[in-house]
């Protein structure tokens, strides 16, 4: 028999957010085993953990539009893209998207992301050891996406506290029975870097109205809109915001992700050290295998809809996990490993249907041009045996620090 609201299985009710943060497979493991269509009370909402049923959603637009989780609207704010649909939606994707075509992207990849990756690494490469999230893959990521948005005069450092601080807001998801958020001060940093971003950039906003130039916010401002008029602050700034968590720093979670997944396969990074081109496929497995946007994407039921053998009431809120859809047994062989030779299949790393990341070809393009310059620069790079590599986050994901070593 299905119901409405499925039965949350009783041993969800013991799982805590710190735990989801500090691991979450052992958790979704068990959904997909147990419940693959389940509602979480911490987060006020149903978690949807396989792949085939993450698919299904994401591709049915029509009968599952996007929302945004509690604490991403509380972050974002009304009008950024992901709580988008339909024309409002397509205008966004107008907005956002022309930088990050392919075409536009191989344009500019290299002069943006190749000089600073080798300035971080000469500051570096005598120093014989380095948390290299902190000290190279973190700056580089960020510094990208700032350079291409107009914030070249924002410091790295502070790139990275915003980045930071905003995802300690949108991950601050856990709920009372009541429907009201468990750690209302949870949301303070992120209204902080929310303050400190508008007070910087209104002032860019007024020159690139009366003087566009090549930067991407420029480029929001402007592009499809009659002459003589501007896109508004309230559609700038929450996209923005969207622009400086989902893809600011992720890429550099990748980096840190594949370099450790690598670090599992010593033999492997020995091929791909010796071989760049192998790159984008070590890229691309590290993606799988520890996806850097673990739970974010959040569609509702427009009707009455049965999923994976559940019926959903309309206006039911799911969580599509595709850190766990990409991890999901049915359709990889021990998908906990990595492994730079396993079959090629699609995954969901960057989402799918008409939601999928608009920056997949950038990031990707970040991500591999960082690591062609750590291998070329630092070849005998080593894990540091003194150093656990701890992982964190359910929302976002990545190591919280690299240690590594080299000899100079």
């Amino acid at each position: 028999m299905t119901t409405t609201q499925p039965l949350t299985p009783s041993w969800i009710a013991d799982v805590t957010m710190e735990e989801l943060e500090a691991d979450p497979h052992p958790f979704y493991e068990r959904l997909r085993r147990e419940a693959p269509v389940a509602f979480v009370p911490q987060l006020g909402l149903h978690i949807v953990s396989t792949r085939d049923l993450c698919l299904e959603i994401a591709k049915d637009s029509a009968h599952w539009p996007a929302v945004i989780s509690p604490a991403g609207g509380r972050t974002f704010g009304h009008g950024a893209i992901l709580n988008t649909n339909g024309p409002e939606h397509t205008e966004l994707r107008g907005m956002v998207e022309p930088h990050l075509q392919p075409s536009a992207v191989d344009k500019y990849i290299d002069p943006l992301v190749r000089p600073f990756a080798r300035e971080r690494l000469a500051a570096i490469e005598d120093n014989g050891a380095a948390d290299i999230v902190a000290e190279y893959f973190e700056p580089v990521s960020v510094r990208a996406l700032g350079d291409l948005l107009g914030l070249d005069d924002v410091s790295t450092d502070k790139l990275r506290e915003w980045f930071h601080k905003l995802s300690v807001s949108f991950t601050n998801a856990d709920m009372t029975p009541d429907g009201e958020f468990a750690n209302p001060d949870g949301f303070i940093p992120g209204d902080e870097a929310k303050a400190e971003i508008i007070a910087h950039v209104d002032p860019k906003i007024d020159h690139w109205i009366t003087h566009p130039d090549h930067t991407a916010i420029s480029h929001w401002l402007h592009d499809g809109m009659p002459e003589g008029q501007t896109r508004s602050r309230d559609v700038i700034y929450p996209n923005l915001y969207v622009f400086l968590l989902g893809a600011m720093q992720e890429p550099g979670h990748a980096m840190g992700t594949t370099l450790a997944g690598l670090f599992s396969r010593p033999e492997q990074l020995e091929r791909v050290i010796d071989d760049p081109t192998l790159i984008p496929r070590a890229v691309g497995e590290g993606m799988r295998w520890v996806a850097p946007i673990w739970s974010a994407a959040v569609k509702v039921a427009t009707s009455e809809v049965t999923v994976g053998g559940v019926t959903l009431g309309e206006g039911s809120l799911v969580m599509l996990s595709y850190g766990s859809a990409n991890n999901d047994e049915n359709a990889y062989d021990a998908p906990t490993t990595y492994d730079l030779d396993r079959p090629v299949i699609p995954n969901l790393t960057f989402g799918g249907g008409v939601h999928a990341c608009a920056g997949t070809y950038f990031a990707s393009a970040v991500v591999r041009i960082a690591l062609e310059e750590l291998f070329e620069t630092i070849p005998n790079i080593e894990l540091d045996p003194a150093h656990e590599v701890n992982f964190w986050g359910w929302g976002f994901r990545g190591p919280k620090a690299l240690n590594v070593t080299w000899e100079v």
